[in-house]
């Protein structure tokens, strides 16, 4: 490590996109941190990923902006007046950030994604050392820059292409798992909420989570109450859905076609209930979306139904069944299906997903301590 990497103490770390996003990026959080004793790291992140500190051991503090260049961000009204706005937003992150008196800034981004920008949030803030892959000459924007190899030579998970962005600096962990940790009371209020549907929290059953935030991502919700149905006749296990309150009119149009007797908690459980939720299930069944993420945080198998909207972001350092039905748009990154078929997962037949949820429960009766990446 190089001596002001080894100085540096106060780590500011910009992740904004979503929840998932910033979970890929706890293995290398988790290097940053234990590389130097007493060193703090603190978030930059859209606020949906900045809801994840209390979870998230390796952070110690969290600053939340929607970004302007972000999907997080809503798109200005083209007036003087919004320029304004956009002007004092833009100012307040600088400010803050100047005041925090940060040491260093590492930009996570994907390979689709530019670094600038946050790179020059870091320099007018007055970070001294600014770390990020980048396609582009950066010049003075940023301290420490790895040209970026994705996707011209390779293609990487994103935890993987994370770890090594701060490899670069010095900082490695053999720990490789992603953080989330839910708390007593979240496991607590968890349990109370399946004892009252009747659901034995100690016993299996199946949690199902139907929603994503981009429409690309979601099974279609016909197939999802196939799933139930195949579900509730092959296993006979309790089903719990779950969902933000904005997904619960899909959530229990889904419950009502299927025609099964599960069990809806959609907009009911707080986003630490929900990882609590996920680590008591036996298998989760998700869209590539937060909760995947999430699962795969707290050791849960998880059958993820995988739109093939990017190939980095499959479930990580768990046992899982990936999901998708190939097709030739494939890794669109689009948040709505261009061709408008979403083929890569209306053609996952449902009785495939029964089979990967039967599998990946039989496989944990018989091996409880494996696990693949």
């Amino acid at each position: 490590m190089t001596a002001p990497w080894q100085r540096a103490r106060r780590i500011l770390c910009v992740r904004l996109d979503s929840l998932g996003d910033v979970l890929m990026c706890t293995p290398a959080m988790r290097a940053l941190r234990r590389a130097v004793p007493g060193r703090t790291l603190t978030l930059l992140g859209s606020p949906s990923g900045a809801a994840a500190l209390p979870f998230i051991p390796e952070l110690d503090d969290v600053i939340a902006w929607s970004a302007p260049w972000t999907k997080s961000s809503a798109p200005a009204a083209a007036s003087a007046t919004a320029s304004a706005t956009a002007s004092a937003t833009a100012a307040a992150p600088i400010a803050t950030l100047a005041a925090r008196a940060f040491d260093a800034a590492v930009i996570f981004t994907t390979y689709t994604q530019s670094a600038l920008p946050a790179a020059l949030l870091c320099q007018l803030a007055g970070i001294p050392l600014r770390l990020a892959h980048c396609r582009e000459n950066p010049y003075d924007l940023l301290s420490d820059w790895i040209p970026d190899p994705e996707p011209a030579t390779l293609v990487r998970h994103e935890v993987q292409r994370q770890l090594a962005l701060v490899q670069r600096v010095g900082c490695r962990s053999a720990d490789l798992g992603l953080s989330f940790v839910p708390r007593p009371a979240d496991f607590t209020a968890a349990r109370a909420r399946l004892a009252a549907a009747g659901i034995a929290p100690d016993r299996p059953w199946i949690l199902l989570h139907p929603g994503a935030s981009a429409a690309s991502r979601r099974y279609p919700a016909g197939h999802w109450a196939h799933v139930l149905r195949l579900l509730a006749q092959e296993l006979q296990l309790p089903l719990v859905l779950t969902g933000s309150a904005e997904e619960s009119e899909l959530v229990d149009g889904i419950q009502f076609a299927s025609a099964v007797p599960a069990v809806s908690l959609a907009g009911r459980l707080t986003l630490g209930e929900l990882g609590a939720a996920l680590r008591l299930a036996a298998v989760a069944v998700t869209n590539n979306t937060g909760p995947a993420h999430m699962a795969a945080a707290v050791g849960t198998p998880v059958v993820d139904l995988y739109a093939l909207t990017n190939p980095q972001h499959t479930p990580w350092n768990v046992r899982s069944r990936v999901l998708f039905h190939d097709v030739a748009c494939r890794f669109c990154y689009k948040s709505t299906c261009p061709e408008g078929h979403q083929a890569c997962l209306a053609g996952v037949e449902p009785q495939r997903v029964a089979d990967a949820v039967r599998a990946l429960l039989d496989a944990a009766q018989a091996a409880p301590a494996a696990v693949t990446a």
